[in-house]
């Protein structure tokens, strides 16, 4: 039978491009789901840009689910199940929701486009309201860290602290990030042998986890994404923000001067910290999942304390 055709949507809102290449993705996303910890109950919270779909993942231990719960805000073309390698560390301290971002091919249903940062600033603030966190720290990797710098930038009351996992937002995105991005997708199709060498090289997880491979190659195919690159934060809105900041950086991530940006970010922020991760590249999260859990833990710890969060 032919694939279905959805019907037109606004020229700057991501779309599936089938109702069968959606039921697809979302098996592989359930692929990738399980390798990490299992979501206590997953809902859609209504705002005004759609319904965003939000997992949420409970410590086992009583007292833990009363802290002051962690939000997941995922990078460009993926979706929540990114945090696999992150969710049990992180939800065995204190509850963690993890967020499917409107406009990424995730299971929420975008109707109206975010990108704009006042816009994007208002559907993040209705969706912890909808969720009922009057208080939270908030996480983001990749573009979820332009999405998260830009909430303590412009709505940052309901923030106890903020986590950048070498974010956007901070500068420029250059050719080198694009090519990169390019050469990842083109070495999934590359003979499995060759795939460990190629994502050593290409600093590229995704290439030496099947399911992962599948999820990206997957949501390639399946998702029209519509949004032009976030505008970088200025030195003048940097320096506005007043929450704690943790800045987590590859060593040799493309999409970011590590350097640079580990000395301007402290600079123009009171109290910010910045850290710089050896041997990876966009994704120190993955690339070293248990070093940093618990250095994002600790962070939030002390944050919770009011103790200062600088080394």
């Amino acid at each position: 039978m032919p694939e279905s055709t959805p019907a037109r949507s606004k020229p700057d809102v991501g779309r599936f491009v089938s109702d069968a290449w959606r039921e697809r993705y979302f098996a592989a996303c359930d692929a990738v789901y399980a390798l990490g910890a299992p979501a206590s109950w997953e809902e859609d919270v209504e705002t005004s840009f759609g319904a965003t779909h939000v997992y949420r993942y409970d410590p086992e231990d009583p007292a833990a689910r009363e802290r002051i719960p962690l939000v997941l805000v995922h990078g460009a073309g993926s979706c929540s199940a990114m945090w696999y390698p992150n969710t049990a560390a992180l939800s065995a301290e204190r509850p963690v929701y993890a967020i499917d971002t409107p406009g990424d091919p995730g299971r929420s249903v975008q109707r109206e486009p975010i990108h704009e940062p006042e816009r994007a600033a208002k559907w993040l603030d209705e969706t912890l309201a909808g969720l009922g966190l009057d208080q939270v720290h908030l996480l983001g990797s990749s573009y979820g860290g332009w999405l998260v710098l830009n909430q303590a930038y412009r709505a940052p009351e309901r923030l106890a602290s903020v986590t950048l996992l070498d974010p956007g937002g901070l500068e420029k995105v250059g050719m080198r990030f694009f090519v990169w991005i390019f050469a990842s997708l083109f070495a999934t199709f590359a003979p499995k042998a060759l795939r460990p060498r190629l994502a050593s090289w290409l600093e590229q997880p995704v290439l030496v986890v099947p399911e992962l491979r599948t999820m990206i190659r997957t949501g390639v195919r399946a998702y029209r994404i519509r949004r032009p690159v976030p505008q970088p934060l200025t030195d003048a809105e940097l320096g506005a923000i007043r929450k704690p900041l943790y800045l987590v950086l590859g060593r040799r991530s493309l999409l970011v001067h590590p350097d640079r940006q580990a000395e301007r970010v402290p600079r123009l922020i009171p109290g910010a910290r910045a850290e710089i991760i050896s041997r990876t590249g966009h994704g120190p999260q993955i690339d070293h999942a248990a070093l940093t859990n618990r250095k994002m833990l600790d962070f939030m710890n002390a944050a919770d304390l009011g103790l200062p969060t600088v080394r």
